[in-house]
């Protein structure tokens, strides 16, 4: 296969894999560039039921299912030390006609899954080298680490928070650092999660208990995303496998029974950012090159997923795939979700993290009627927002 293609994708993370499988199968000729993936960081993500759908459309589902473990309820617990504490609030996913809200697989068997669909395809060409350059033009070009030239009639760059094709276009970004580390770990317990994902909001961020599939030995297991200053991040990052898994236990006032660390943890600062423009010439921004959300609400890699579905949608064989007024659309359908998205994460982090007696009035009031008033926590869920945003 030649250099020469009608769409080239950047970047080998779940999001640029997703989207090279969906554009191939759309009817045109890719070419993927960036490194094959390496083992586990302790990471999952919980897919959402439109992220679901589009791997089910692009028959990526029978493969992943077997990995993932169904959201079927979501239950929020304020465990702050505000006086205006709601009780607990419970969404459960039949309320909307749902067999589940999502589904929580590994970082690391997702992506050897999506590579895997990549490898198979014939239709793809895979570049292993990274991309050092992106020249717009009539085709757009790459250039990668190893000297080798790409041309495309559109680039579609995946590449992550620090793109590199995002900055050699021009492409501002506005960035936000959050004093807040999210701690990332997978566990082993005695007790059944139930399906159900717990979040307890703290002072200092959400802790969140997520559920994954068993093993085949039938332990229970669940994923941590405990959200949480710097520096008590930095104190549970150095403990002892055991000692990390009883301040776990505690944190969640042993809803899951006796813990046991699972595969390795991670601890990733909390930052988010917003391309100024999602489009280039003959350039398309996806996932966190676009986009990036701290990790609350599972907003995410579903954000990523869903550029890819809208370029699926406007990139139709037997058109330009980079013509500007599909790119216009796109950044205009695009831009404003993600922001609408980033909004509501903020708001609920800052809620949290303000101490505000105020503040901390409306989040219990909010969260108070959400749990009392079926019609309106009905349409929370809907709306697809995470549900604890709209306090």
């Amino acid at each position: 296969m030649g250099t020469q293609f009608d769409i080239a994708v950047v970047g080998a993370g779940p999001v640029g894999l997703l989207g090279a499988i969906a554009l191939v199968r759309s009817g045109w000729r890719v070419a993927l560039a960036g490194p094959e993936p390496d083992g586990r960081d302790g990471r999952t993500a919980a897919l959402l039921a439109p992220s679901i759908d589009l791997l089910r459309d692009l028959d990526l589902w029978p493969s992943l299912a077997p990995e993932a473990g169904p959201l079927r309820r979501l239950r929020l617990v304020d465990d702050t030390d505000s006086l205006f504490r709601p009780p607990p609030v419970e969404f459960r996913c039949e309320e909307i006609g749902l067999d589940a809200f999502g589904w929580n697989v590994e970082n690391a068997r997702l992506t050897a899954i999506l590579a895997d669909a990549v490898r198979a395809e014939p239709g793809i060409a895979w570049h292993t080298g990274l991309a050092e350059d992106f020249v717009s033009g009539d085709p757009a070009s790459l250039v990668l680490a190893d000297g080798t030239r790409i041309e495309a009639d559109l680039v579609v760059a995946a590449d992550g928070r620090r793109s590199r094709v995002r900055e050699a276009a021009g492409i501002g970004a506005s960035e936000r650092r959050y004093r807040q580390t999210a701690v990332t770990a997978i566990f082993r317990h005695d007790r059944p999660h139930g399906e159900v994902s717990t979040e307890f909001h703290k002072r200092f961020g959400p802790m969140t208990l997520v559920p994954m599939p068993a093993r085949g030995d039938g332990i229970w297991r669940s994923s941590l995303v405990w959200v949480t200053e710097p520096h008590h991040a930095r104190r549970l990052a150095a403990l002892d496998a055991d000692t990390l898994a009883r301040a776990v236990e505690a944190g969640c006032h042993d809803i899951l029974g006796t813990m046991i660390l699972d595969g390795p943890r991670g601890a990733v600062p909390l930052a988010a950012m917003h391309a100024h423009r999602f489009v280039g010439d003959r350039l398309a921004l996806a996932g966190e090159a676009a986009h990036v959300l701290p990790p609350i609400g599972a907003q995410g890699l579903n954000l990523g997923f869903a550029d890819i579905a809208c370029l699926r949608r406007l990139v139709r064989p037997g058109l330009d795939p980079g013509h500007p007024a599909s790119l216009a659309r796109y950044d205009r359908e695009r831009r404003s979700d993600a922001r609408l998205r980033g909004f509501a994460v903020d708001g609920l982090n800052r809620a949290l993290l303000s101490g505000s007696s105020l503040l901390d009035a409306a989040r219990g009031l909010s969260l108070g009627l959400i749990g009392q008033i079926g019609p309106l926590r009905r349409a929370v869920m809907r709306a697809g927002l995470p549900p604890q945003a709209t306090a």
